[in-house]
């Protein structure tokens, strides 16, 4: 078991490899690399680097993280997470300063690896990372708006608010044919994302708005205008400069991104693993993250981690094991020896709309409103780590989320402590009935304890680890006084799963915050068929009916 969990996914799958699947996931890989592409000059452009940065930490970061992870299907790369970091560090540290944090990054994500701690992703609330999200979304936002009016604003790195009030007083220098070109690109993408979603819009658009700019000679300024000096050519490995001073100087910023890395790879390998059915291996893939940032940096590129979106594209593209991410990275590097000098006519605007559409996506908008409006205590955690983070920093908004979260969470505990008095017949003594006697195609799961986002991992556990899917699964959980929006999301996933196989979820005994949840939810969210009985003896006789009816 030790030496499978620290395991490479890679190695593991070349035992069942053959030529259909590596024509999958070369065709998987060719598709993600033309989603990559532009994404990645894109997310370059916007931490304040020339775009073949971007380029080098997808094609060699990438490719360290697909051979060394620990998932079937991540693809690894800059992800905007990281943008509002790295502009932070390089006005504190110079680029030089990046590069160094980004290496002691990538060796404290080892250390954690080997340490076990890829587990610990589950002790992080949802709502912290939602809140999260949600403000990078808004600082990406807030740092292209001067590139899609073409404001003449002295590149300087402001606050949100600071950024705002200066584009308001430069308004007078908007270029209007930057405008033009920002929002058809805009419209463009989002029209291809509605009409034609498997059609790559970000490739397309900066094609077409690279023409058109040429072809009709358009005054707006362009990747080449910015960054004069773009080299196609491969650099050459090296050690950051450093000493004892500049580590201890850069530190904070390392955990920053080693934070990062870690939160964001395991959040979309676990998301991966929904879509899929595989799993991931969390230590391994923090390895594999941390040599993958320390390769990046020797390179000379950008933090990476793993991206949600292009693992996504991979999967749906029909992606079957890390080769599909080892291609990805191949094909980005043909395209940097040999057709690199194109990019130099890419509007600025048109990468600006790109980046609009990723800030709007990282937003989770729907279900950041859901949430505000599904718990009192979810909807504080939200709020609080959403405006530290875009207001203070962002380490300050996830630590002070995290500890609003652990706080509220043992005042719920405290209130939901129930107590029996002596001698009263305890709820659970209501099942008398033997597991041998449970009629087939019947499972019972009898759950105590709260259900929420430190034990959501293990109860998803318990009910992929049945012998066999039954036809009708009973709940019982009257030994439940807590549930949070973490647990909640579970129990649904549990419900629409069972809807796949036909089999019927019940839930019995729920008491009052469970239920209030549960029906909340129901009022305001997605509608899913949920079952509700009162005690154990009407959930059976319900089994019973609905197993009869089956045959």
């Amino acid at each position: 078991m030790f030496v499978d969990s620290f395991t490479p996914k890679l190695w593991s799958t070349l035992k069942f490899y053959n030529g259909q699947i590596f024509i999958s996931d070369l065709l998987a890989g060719l598709t993600v690399a033309i989603v990559a592409l532009p994404l990645s000059m894109a997310l370059a452009v916007a931490s304040g680097v020339s775009p073949e940065k971007g380029l080098i930490t997808a094609i060699f970061a990438g490719f360290f993280i697909s051979t060394l992870g620990g998932s079937r299907v991540q693809i690894g790369g800059p992800t905007g997470a990281f943008v509002v970091v790295i502009l932070d560090v390089i006005l504190r540290h110079e680029y030089d300063g990046l590069i160094l944090a980004t290496l002691c990054a990538g060796l404290i994500l080892i250390i954690a690896g080997y340490a076990r701690l890829g587990l610990a992703i589950k002790f992080l609330p949802h709502s912290v990372i939602t809140g999260f999200t949600a403000g990078i979304a808004v600082i990406i936002f807030t740092t292209q708006v001067k590139d899609f009016l073409g404001l003449q604003l002295q590149e300087t790195r402001l606050s949100i608010f600071s950024s705002w009030v200066a584009y308001i007083r430069h308004l007078g220098s908007l270029n209007t044919e930057t405008v033009g070109i920002g929002l058809g690109s805009l419209f463009f993408i989002l029209l291809l994302q509605r009409l034609a979603p498997k059609w790559p819009g970000y490739l397309t658009i900066l094609i077409l708005s690279s023409f058109l700019v040429q072809f009709f000679g358009i005054s707006v300024e362009t990747i080449g205008d910015r960054f004069p000096n773009v080299s196609s050519a491969l650099p050459f490995p090296t050690l950051p400069v450093f000493s004892l001073e500049k580590v201890h100087t850069i530190l904070p910023s390392a955990l920053i991104i080693a934070f990062l890395a870690g939160v964001e790879s395991l959040l979309s390998a676990m998301v991966a693993d929904g879509m899929t059915g595989y799993r991931h291996r969390p230590n391994q893939e923090l390895i594999g993250q941390g040599f993958a940032n320390i390769v990046s940096a020797c390179m000379g590129g950008l933090p990476a981690t793993g991206a949600l979106a292009r693992t996504a594209t991979n999967i749906k593209a029909g992606g079957k094991t890390p080769m599909a991410g080892v291609a990805h990275a191949f094909f980005l590097l043909c395209f940097m020896l040999f057709a690199l000098d194109t990019i130099k006519y890419v509007p600025l605007a048109t990468l600006a709309a790109i980046l609009f559409v990723v800030a709007w996506g990282m937003s989770e908008i729907h279900h950041f409103v859901h949430l505000l409006r599904v718990s009192r205590e979810d909807r504080l955690i939200i709020i609080v780590t959403f405006l530290l983070t875009v207001f203070v920093d962002l380490t300050v908004g996830i630590s002070v989320g995290v500890g609003l979260s652990s706080l509220l969470f043992i005042q719920q505990m405290s209130q939901s402590l129930v107590i029996s008095k002596g001698g009263e017949q305890s709820e659970s003594e209501e099942i008398p009935i033997q597991r041998s006697q449970l009629p087939k195609d019947v499972e019972v799961l009898t759950i105590s304890g709260p259900i929420f986002y430190g034990v959501v991992s293990d109860f998803i556990d318990t009910i992929r680890n049945l012998s066999q899917t039954p036809k009708v699964l009973i709940l019982n959980m009257n030994q439940v006084p807590y549930m949070d929006t973490t647990g909640l999301r579970a129990l649904k996933n549990l419900v629409l799963m069972g809807e796949n196989y036909r089999s019927t979820v019940i839930f019995c005994g729920l008491q009052k915050q469970p239920m209030e949840l549960l029906r909340q939810d129901l009022k305001i969210g997605k509608k899913v068929n949920l079952t509700f009985v009162s005690t154990f003896n009407e959930a059976l006789d319900f089994a019973k009916e609905m197993v009869r009816e089956s045959i």
